[in-house]
Formats: structure tokens, C-alpha cells, sequence
């Protein structure tokens, strides 16, 4: 079933981890597995922000020396980075397991990333200018308040509330997804792909790595390969209608800019509110007025429909 949300706001900043927050856990009943969010904030040119997890949560609740396992790979993580000429600028952990480097990096970005993950038990789960991926198990409220999401200053951001119906409950499969080369594009998704392993068997040989076999991942890095080579974001989800099979409704952020599309059965809901300034949106109109209580007009996108905002 699982929920998705996004907002963004037109020309301002505003308390977007908050937003997200309140309309993913009013998504609660939708998917309780796992919570994710890709919120973007301020960049700073040449700066991007990790977010990366070095086991699973439920790796580190049956101890056996865990705890110095994590650390250990937060190390070798440091040392990589080091090794690509990347500068640490800081460093904070909202688990043993899940981190957040702001990082100086002017050479590859894809390359040191790959050389990372190479690494056993560690996973990026972004690497971007603006964006920052967070995804963990439990409701809105858990995730929020242990990522210290509740005052995320920003423009805009995708969530999701996922229920687990063909992989594991593990942050590995949650959403929100990165995909590099490029490396502020965010996808959440509902439905299902059913051409998943031609797509991925296709992006695969193109050189693109999946951390999961959940079939959303497809999304991201199909989005990831089209904007690499030069593909508008509307264009790409235009052509996404054509070329992935399946039932879906998904969004898609970048840098500055969100988008959505349904397939051409429309069978996976999604409501839209938009305004001259805010324009959100979600799985069930509920979730869109717990942060717009008053009356408000809100809309059901049509069968192939695109649309893509600026933020």
C-alpha cells in the first residue's frame, strides 16, 4: 500500500523537516515498516553532505561487538575519503549506524563514492549539494526525532511510509532513493514495476549500481541516467510513462526542482493542493492537511499526467 508526500515552496525556506514529518506520520496506517525523507537545504558550492549507514539497525541490536564493527567501518570510511582528497569538514552520528559527513570534494564524486561503498557493510545513502537522505525504521515521529529532523530548514523534500509486501523490513529497502551520478535526485514511489529486471539488467550494463532488489530503485537511478546525459526532469518522467511497466505513481526531486507522474492505468492515488507559493502533495488528501488545516481545493492528477515545479 505504502504512502508518499512532497511540498515544496516557491522562492523561500521554510521548516520542511517539520512539514514532511507531520504528513508522513498522518500517512502512518499506510506503511509502518520504515519511514524516509529527501529534504533539501542551503548548499554551499564544492560542499556535499553524506548521509551513510554502516549496518543495518537490526545488525546492531544483537550486539556481538557490533558497536566497535560500526565504528571501525566509520574509519575506513574517513580514511577513503582521505584517500580522494576529500576534507571533512564535520561529522555527527544520529545512531551508532547512521551518519552525516559535510565534506569538501573537488574531484569524482562517483568514483569516490563507488570506492566507499566497496567497503563491507557501509552504503550511501546520499551524496548531494542540497539534498539529504534519511530513512529508518518506525513511524514519522521515531525517525524524526532521532534524525533531528522536527527543525530541517529548507525548500523542499519526498517522503514515504512504507509497508513491506516483496523485500525485507530493513533500511536497505526503505525509501526515499539515490542513485548517482547525479547526485541530488531523490525518487519515492507506490506501486509495482513489473518490468524491473529488464530495466535493471539495462541500467546494470550502463554501469549503475542497486543497493536493493526493491523494484522503486529502478526509478531513481532510470532518473539518474536520463538527467546524467542531459535529459530534462519533465522528459524523463514522460518517457518513464512509455517505458516502465507496471502500476505507479512517483516523485521526483532534485536540486530545485519536484516532479510527479502516474502510469497510464492510474490505479495509485495521489492528491495535489497547489497555491502560488506551496504546492504539496500525497497519497491521501489527510496528510496534506496536517499542514493545511483550513479549507482548501485539492485536485486528483489524471492517467500519464506530468508535472514538475520549481522551487
Amino acid at each position: 500500500m505504502c504512502g508518499i508526500a512532497g511540498l515544496i515552496h516557491k522562492g523561500k525556506s521554510s521548516n520542511v523537516g517539520g512539514e514532511m514529518t507531520a504528513m508522513l506520520q498522518a500517512l502512518k496506517h499506510r506503511g509502518p515498516d520504515s519511514t524516509g525523507y529527501a529534504v533539501y537545504g542551503k548548499s554551499t558550492e564544492g560542499d556535499y553532505v553524506m548521509r551513510f549507514v554502516v549496518a543495518e539497525k537490526e545488525d546492531m541490536n544483537r550486539g556481538f561487538g557490533m558497536k566497535e564493527v560500526a565504528a571501525e567501518r566509520v574509519k575506513k570510511v574517513e580514511a577513503r575519503l582521505k584517500e580522494h582528497g576529500a576534507t571533512i569538514k564535520s561529522k555527527e552520528a544520529a545512531t551508532d549506524y547512521a551518519h552525516r559527513f559535510v565534506i569538501s570534494h573537488e574531484g569524482d564524486t562517483e568514483e569516490m563514492a563507488r570506492h566507499i561503498e566497496d567497503l563491507e557493510g557501509v552504503e550511501i545513502m546520499s551524496m548531494g549539494n542540497g539534498l539529504e537522505l534519511i530513512k529508518d525504521l518506525g513511524d514519522a515521529a521515531v525517525v524524526s526525532e532521532q534524525y533531528g529532523l522536527n527543525d530541517f530548514a529548507g525548500t523542499h523534500g519526498i517522503g514515504h511510509t512504507r509497508m513491506a509486501t516483496e523485500s525485507d523490513v530493513d533500511i536497505r529497502s526503505a525509501h526515499p532513493y539515490w542513485a548517482f551520478p547525479y547526485n541530488d535526485v531523490a525518487v519515492v514511489h507506490n506501486g509495482q514495476i513489473t518490468n524491473y529486471w529488464i530495466m535493471r539488467r539495462e541500467m546494470e550494463r550502463k554501469g549503475h549500481r542497486f543497493q536493493s532488489n526493491c523494484d522503486s530503485e529502478l526509478l531513481a537511478v532510470y532518473t539518474a541516467d536520463n538527467l546524467a546525459n542531459g535529459v530534462t526532469l519533465e522528459d524523463s518522467l514522460t518517457r518513464s510513462i512509455e517505458e516502465i511497466d507496471g502500476v505507479f505513481t512517483y516523485l521526483v526531486a532534485t536540486k530545485n526542482q519536484l516532479g510527479m507522474a502516474k502510469d497510464t492505468m492510474a490505479a495509485k492515488p495521489l492528491v495535489l493542493y497547489e497555491s502560488d507559493d506551496l504546492i504539496a502533495m500525497a497519497s491521501e488528501e489527510v496528510a496534506i492537511r496536517a499542514i493545511l488545516p483550513q479549507e482548501i481545493d485539492t485536485t486528483d492528477p489524471y492517467d500519464e499526467e506530468v508535472r514538475v515545479w520549481q522551487a
